[in-house]
């Protein structure tokens, strides 16, 4: 008899699981940490489906029969069939954000507090890619907010070096002030965007 895959497409990016089934594919789209879902195609020769809400599931019976309509496939299901290769996914990442003072290394008082959850975070993760990434508000060159924002991420790294961390774990990247919070037209002070990322994975 065939055997044809269950897979299990979804979270963050488009990640792959596989399970057995007895005589057809299922594909479902689940949403990410936030709630929200990106889209997938499922397609053979006989034609294609598009998932682009949470939960949506297609089935294809063969590789002679096209993707079934799109349904909502409900949690309590999707637990009975991918239940073991739901336990088998990563956590997802935690995400800490860092102000800083206006045109400036210096980090805000409550910024200051939250460097204490984030070697915790890394343990129980066991985490061995994390991410310092450097940001600006638009007030200044873009040359200048760039390298404001490297120095930003490279004294979180510092934080994160004396607490103990592998220094290989770390990778340090500067925004400037590209991809704000906040938007803002240039010249504007926006203290959301004064701001170093650490994103442990």
């Amino acid at each position: 008899m065939k055997k044809d895959g269950l897979i299990l497409l979804g979270l963050a990016t488009l990640l792959c699981l596989a399970a057995c089934s007895r005589d057809r594919c299922v594909v479902v789209l689940l949403p990410k940490p936030d709630g929200t879902a990106g889209s997938l195609i499922v397609s053979n020769r006989e034609g294609s489906q598009l998932l682009q809400k949470p939960n949506l599931a297609t089935g294809i019976q063969s590789s002679e029969s096209a993707p079934k309509a799109p349904e909502y496939m409900d949690t309590q299901k999707i637990q009975k069939l991918f239940g073991e290769a739901l336990k088998g996914l990563p956590p997802p990442p935690i995400h800490f954000i860092l102000y800083f003072k206006t045109d400036t290394t210096e980090l805000t008082d409550e910024s200051r507090k939250i460097l204490t959850g984030i070697l915790p975070a890394i343990a129980d993760h066991e985490s061995t890619d994390v991410s310092v990434i450097g940001h600006t508000d638009r007030v200044g060159t873009r040359d200048y907010n760039f390298h404001l924002a490297l120095d930003r991420a490279l004294l979180v790294q510092k934080i994160l070096l004396a607490l103990g961390i592998n220094p290989k774990f770390i990778e340090v990247t500067s925004h400037g002030e590209d991809n704000p919070l906040i938007p803002t037209a240039d010249e504007v002070p926006e203290p959301r965007n004064r701001r170093v990322e650490v994103v442990v994975r």
